[in-house]
């Protein structure tokens, strides 16, 4: 019951989202992505349903975006009936199955043409049908703004509340499907590197195949550079284990992490009390001596707030801070903390900005919103923290008539 009341609200959406329409509305924005599945095909109008498939399956889609205005950064509007609104709603433009051999020359055309010849493979996690994987992965790189060719890998989620042990054992069922898929974009000639962002449930399948990797080859193949851990439902004793085995050199592992995820506090009852990964707090020991023997980079998202995120459990897509600066890193083609400055920073500019431009308390939640681990940020987060904390007595104190900021905000 209370995971039926914590995740109701993927309910209530119309079928037929994925069905192709015309779009002629002026300042509409496209999202053209390949999709490689290993859920079974379907008669419907999406193509792909929840079940597994024993061979991979493939398709290109094309996603039109609202105009400017029309939505705010990180929110997937979906059609209240269909066909959907191009001028209000996500809809699809082009929905097409592609053989294997469509697939390479898709990817192989695409990535000649993308700076730095980078792709980004999304991987979703639990309670997701396969409208649900990509219309979340267009949001993404539109509000990004990332550089980068698009791939989704969508494993067989049935998209149920009551699914979750189905999904569960869909990890192991897509792990070898999801390291064949990296393997074969890893020696691709034509790709420069590698970027891997997972969320929820997907951290296993991606995890897993990672693991997999290392163990075939002895290391995680070197064009993956970056791999983004976002909310991650996994044991943190399993999540030790498999980092153990990863190898040397690995790629950079970047961490987004909550107190304050109501979807993977269910999961932590569920699964014996025991911590999952995504809700650790990264200062706390022994997480964060673990971490650091890791080189880990572990981003704290708790008090940073995601309007359109109830559970708080979609963060690193919902809060266009976070979205923004996971864009900004990838377009410079470097890791999320690298010699000059780290994600954790781009975050703290952006919400910095924010405030500075709401200029009421009510804006000034969202001041300081990040406890950032990795060590090229905390070089540079003090005098950005002294700086908003001028800022925020300032605004507070001509503001504290009329507006009471809670308690630890």
């Amino acid at each position: 019951m209370l995971l039926a009341g914590l995740v109701a609200g993927c309910g209530g959406r119309p079928p037929g989202a994925l069905i192709p329409v015309a779009d002629t509305v002026p300042g509409t924005a496209r999202v053209n992505m390949v999709v490689a599945t290993v859920r079974e095909r379907s008669d419907g109008p999406d193509i792909f349903n929840g079940e597994r498939a024993r061979t991979p399956s493939y398709a290109e889609i094309e996603v039109s975006i609202p105009p400017d205005g029309a939505r705010a950064v990180g929110d997937v509007q979906w059609p209240r009936s269909i066909p959907g609104n191009p001028a209000t709603d996500f809809v699809t433009t082009r929905l097409d199955a592609l053989t294997q051999d469509q697939a390479i020359k898709w990817f192989n055309d695409r990535i000649r043409r993308t700076p730095g010849r980078q792709a980004l493979v999304f991987v979703h996690g639990y309670n997701q049908r396969f409208d649900d994987a990509v219309f979340r992965f267009a949001q993404i790189i539109h509000d990004s703004r990332a550089p980068v060719t698009p791939v989704l890998f969508t494993w067989p989620s049935r998209g149920s509340l009551l699914a979750y042990g189905y999904d569960r054992e869909s990890t192991s069922f897509s792990r070898d499907a999801l390291e064949r898929l990296l393997t074969f974009m890893a020696k691709d000639p034509n790709v420069g590197e590698i970027s891997i962002l997972a969320h929820s449930m997907g951290n296993v399948v991606t995890l897993e195949a990672l693991r997999q990797m290392a163990i075939r080859n002895g290391r995680i193949l070197p064009k993956i550079k970056y791999v983004m851990l976002a909310a991650p439902d996994v044991d943190v004793d399993v999540f030790y284990t498999v980092l153990a085995e990863l190898g040397q050199p690995r790629p950079a592992f970047t961490l987004f992490v909550s107190q304050d995820d109501k979807a993977l506090a269910v999961s932590r009852r569920v699964w014996g009390d025991v911590p999952r990964v995504g809700q650790v707090d990264p200062e706390q020991e022994p997480f964060r001596t673990e971490f650091e023997r890791f080189n880990i980079n572990v981003i704290d998202l708790t008090k940073l707030r995601a309007d359109s995120d109830a559970l708080n459990h979609g963060k690193f897509a919902a809060s266009p801070q976070v979205v923004q600066a996971i864009g900004a890193r990838l377009a410079e083609g470097q890791a999320m903390t690298d010699s000059r400055v780290g994600v954790g920073e781009h975050i703290i500019k952006l919400t910095s900005d924010a405030a500075s431009t709401v200029g009421t308390a009510a804006g000034l939640v969202i001041a300081a919103p990040v406890a950032v681990l990795d060590e090229n940020t905390r070089e540079h987060y003090g005098e950005h923290v002294r700086q908003l904390g001028n800022s925020v007595q300032d605004t507070a104190e001509s503001s504290r008539s009329a507006v009471t900021v809670p308690p630890g905000r």
